[in-house]
């Protein structure tokens, strides 16, 4: 479907594809592309062409056309990506880019070029770049956001699965390798979101290390502020724990299971009122059975995470399956709450173990650093997070560096 607002003759003309739609920034995807977004409008008109695969989101669409020049928006059935992924699968390419194949995404891109003439294109995400290859951009400069290695994390996935998945992870991580090198190819600058990223995907794709670039996550520290009271959620004693994402994310879904099975029950063993909140849409199964037990909670869906971060005494990100920065951290952090994560959830983010935030790496560590919190170190860490959220992890810094790459 195609959304129309009268065109912006005074900036340079921008193309934004997005493989979701960008609106409401609520989760980890849509944060980085709203902020960029909102970012890039400040000196283009925008043009966004996006897919939507909740049907929830399509009311979302209003309030997006608000913040862009025109908006075209195309339905992504779950069905229908499910079926594309096999075909996919039989063609030999790879299923995390046929998923999203669209042939009338893609005469809607040539029509945007031929009508709009982008000086700039900006692609977010993997599965996006596949319609700008092969096609004539003009004198468009292409931006490409890979966000993260995609393909590493198929690789991790492979690691410890069984057969027959072990294989069909190891396929998508080799086949998302030689699309992301040739996507890297075609554009002009490609984006990760840490410096982490960047070096590692330099040294899969050397042929373009040198238009590799680190565009860092940041967070709202206006919203996420602690001087913002919200009536408790929690209605026991505590110590409260929280955890917020979407969770049907696997990443999400292997960091609480293991934080329910390994680490939980030891706490609850000293303290029989402490809770453990899992607040974030979409629980997958393993998830949702997590809140049959004794002082777990799984919320779904809220309208706003931020009052079960406030009314938490720590946030605790058990992620051992990571990619880039977490805004979940960077979320805590701002709103000055000590946070414990793992080495991977600390991924991008310049915070020191014992002044802004606790690196907890094994079960048993998890399990000490909550343990031993005094309120001394949780009000101590809670300011350093703040401090350092505000000086260096707000947006404009952050995007800073986003416009001498998009020109």
């Amino acid at each position: 479907m195609y959304d129309a607002a009268p065109a912006t003759l005074s900036k340079p003309s921008l193309l934004f594809l997005c493989h979701r739609i960008p609106f409401p920034p609520d989760k980890g995807e849509k944060i980085r592309a709203f902020r960029i977004l909102e970012h890039l409008r400040q000196r283009y008109s925008v043009h966004v062409g996006c897919f939507i695969d909740d049907d929830a989101d399509i009311a979302h669409v209003g309030a997006l056309q608000s913040h862009c020049t025109s908006l075209g928006w195309f339905p992504r059935p779950p069905r229908t990506a499910k079926l594309k992924a096999l075909v996919g699968l039989m063609k030999g390419d790879a299923i995390s880019v046929a998923t999203f194949a669209s042939a009338p995404f893609q005469a809607w891109v040539r029509q945007q070029i031929i009508r709009e003439k982008p000086d700039v294109i900006f692609v977010y995400s993997s599965a996006m770049a596949q319609f700008m290859l092969g096609i004539d951009r003009g004198k468009a400069r292409l931006v490409m956001d890979f966000v993260d290695v995609d393909s590493d994390k198929w690789r991790q996935y492979a690691r410890t699965a069984s057969i027959p998945m072990k294989w069909v992870y190891s396929r998508e991580a080799r086949k998302m390798l030689e699309f992301d090198r040739r996507v890297a190819g075609a554009a002009d600058a490609s984006l990760f979101v840490s410096d982490m990223e960047a070096a590692l995907f330099r040294t899969l794709s050397p042929e373009t290390a040198a238009s590799t670039y680190t565009v860092a996550n940041g967070v709202d520290c206006d919203y996420f502020s602690p001087a913002h009271r919200f009536p408790s959620p929690y209605k026991v004693i505590g110590p409260h724990l929280v955890f917020t994402g979407t969770m049907d994310y696997r990443p999400n879904v292997d960091a609480v299971v293991w934080f329910a099975d390994e680490i939980f029950p030891a706490i609850r063993a000293r303290h029989p009122q402490a809770s453990f909140t899992i607040a974030g849409a979409k629980p997958a199964k393993a998830v949702s059975e997590l809140g049959s037990r004794p002082g777990i909670t799984v919320t779904g869906r809220l309208p706003d995470v931020r009052p079960f971060i406030a009314g938490a005494d720590m946030v605790v990100a058990p992620l051992r399956i990571a990619r880039a920065i977490q805004n979940k951290v960077l979320e805590g952090m701002a709103m000055g709450k000590p946070v414990i994560t793992t080495p991977q959830g600390l991924e991008g983010i310049a915070a020191g173990h014992g002044e802004h935030l606790l690196v907890a790496e094994t079960a048993e560590a998890f399990i000490q650093a909550v343990l031993e919190m005094t309120p001394t170190q949780a009000a101590a860490l809670g300011a350093g997070a703040r401090e350092l959220m505000e000086s260096a992890y707000g947006w404009p810094k952050q995007l800073a560096a986003l416009d001498l790459l998009v020109g």
